[in-house]
Protein backbone atom coordinates (compact mmCIF):
# COMPACT_ATOMS: atom_id res chain seq x y z
CA UNK A 1 0.00 0.00 0.00
CA UNK A 2 2.78 2.68 1.27
CA UNK A 3 5.00 1.60 -1.90
CA UNK A 4 2.06 2.46 -4.76
CA UNK A 5 1.24 5.28 -2.65
CA UNK A 6 5.03 6.95 -2.21
CA UNK A 7 5.04 5.95 -6.08
CA UNK A 8 2.23 7.56 -6.97
CA UNK A 9 2.25 10.40 -4.90
CA UNK A 10 6.05 12.00 -6.18
CA UNK A 11 4.13 10.89 -9.91
CA UNK A 12 1.34 13.35 -9.14
CA UNK A 13 3.43 16.11 -7.46
CA UNK A 14 6.35 16.05 -10.24
CA UNK A 15 3.76 16.36 -13.06
CA UNK A 16 2.04 19.16 -11.55
CA UNK A 17 5.37 21.01 -10.77
CA UNK A 18 5.86 20.15 -14.87
CA UNK A 19 9.26 18.70 -14.41
CA UNK A 20 10.71 15.63 -16.23
CA UNK A 21 11.82 12.65 -13.67
CA UNK A 22 15.33 13.32 -15.43
CA UNK A 23 15.51 16.86 -14.05
CA UNK A 24 14.12 16.79 -10.73
CA UNK A 25 16.45 13.59 -10.33
CA UNK A 26 19.37 16.01 -10.93
CA UNK A 27 18.10 19.06 -9.71
CA UNK A 28 18.18 17.47 -6.47
CA UNK A 29 21.82 15.96 -6.81
CA UNK A 30 20.81 12.57 -7.63
CA UNK A 31 21.66 10.40 -10.82
CA UNK A 32 19.34 10.96 -14.00
CA UNK A 33 17.09 7.64 -13.02
CA UNK A 34 16.78 8.43 -9.27
CA UNK A 35 13.03 9.75 -9.33
CA UNK A 36 12.47 7.17 -12.32
CA UNK A 37 13.61 4.33 -9.99
CA UNK A 38 11.27 5.73 -7.15
CA UNK A 39 7.99 6.17 -9.29
CA UNK A 40 8.74 2.61 -10.48
CA UNK A 41 8.77 1.45 -7.04
CA UNK A 42 12.42 -0.32 -7.75
CA UNK A 43 14.18 2.06 -5.19
CA UNK A 44 12.85 3.96 -2.22
CA UNK A 45 14.49 7.35 -1.44
CA UNK A 46 16.70 7.55 2.21
CA UNK A 47 15.31 9.72 4.75
CA UNK A 48 17.92 12.47 3.57
CA UNK A 49 16.72 11.73 -0.15
CA UNK A 50 13.01 12.45 1.24
CA UNK A 51 13.59 15.71 2.64
CA UNK A 52 15.72 16.55 -0.51
CA UNK A 53 12.46 15.83 -2.58
CA UNK A 54 9.82 17.49 -0.11
CA UNK A 55 12.04 20.65 -0.13
CA UNK A 56 12.30 20.63 -4.26
CA UNK A 57 8.35 20.42 -4.09
CA UNK A 58 8.32 23.05 -1.92
CA UNK A 59 6.12 20.72 0.41
CA UNK A 60 6.67 19.77 4.36
CA UNK A 61 6.71 15.81 4.68
CA UNK A 62 3.43 16.06 6.63
CA UNK A 63 2.16 17.82 3.27
CA UNK A 64 3.71 14.90 1.18
CA UNK A 65 1.99 12.37 3.13
CA UNK A 66 -1.42 14.17 3.51
CA UNK A 67 -3.69 11.39 1.17
CA UNK A 68 -6.76 13.78 1.32
CA UNK A 69 -4.87 16.89 -0.33
CA UNK A 70 -4.06 16.65 -4.18
CA UNK A 71 -2.41 20.52 -4.89
CA UNK A 72 -0.77 20.44 -0.77
CA UNK A 73 1.55 23.60 -2.22
CA UNK A 74 -1.27 25.32 -3.50
CA UNK A 75 -3.52 25.11 -0.55
CA UNK A 76 -1.15 25.93 2.37
CA UNK A 77 -0.62 29.62 -0.12
CA UNK A 78 -4.28 29.64 -0.10
CA UNK A 79 -4.07 29.41 3.47
CA UNK A 80 -1.68 31.40 4.24
CA UNK A 81 -3.26 34.39 2.20
CA UNK A 82 -6.81 33.63 4.00
CA UNK A 83 -5.03 33.92 7.61
CA UNK A 84 -4.29 37.76 6.48
CA UNK A 85 -7.55 38.80 5.32
CA UNK A 86 -10.19 40.67 7.29
CA UNK A 87 -13.31 39.89 8.61
CA UNK A 88 -15.26 41.39 5.66
CA UNK A 89 -12.63 39.67 3.05
CA UNK A 90 -12.73 36.64 4.50
CA UNK A 91 -16.53 36.47 4.43
CA UNK A 92 -16.34 37.63 1.05
CA UNK A 93 -13.90 34.54 -0.37
CA UNK A 94 -16.07 31.87 1.44
CA UNK A 95 -19.44 33.28 -0.06
CA UNK A 96 -17.62 33.18 -3.66
CA UNK A 97 -16.13 29.79 -2.49
CA UNK A 98 -19.63 28.40 -1.93
CA UNK A 99 -21.27 30.01 -4.96
CA UNK A 100 -18.46 28.19 -7.32
CA UNK A 101 -19.65 24.95 -5.17
CA UNK A 102 -23.05 25.22 -7.07
CA UNK A 103 -21.94 25.98 -10.13
CA UNK A 104 -22.68 22.89 -12.33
Amino acid sequence: MYEDFFAERIAQLRLQKNVSAREMSLSIGQNENYINRIENKKAFPSMQGFFYICEYLKLTPKEFFDFDISRPKEIRELTDSLSKLNDTQLNLIIALVKEFQNIK
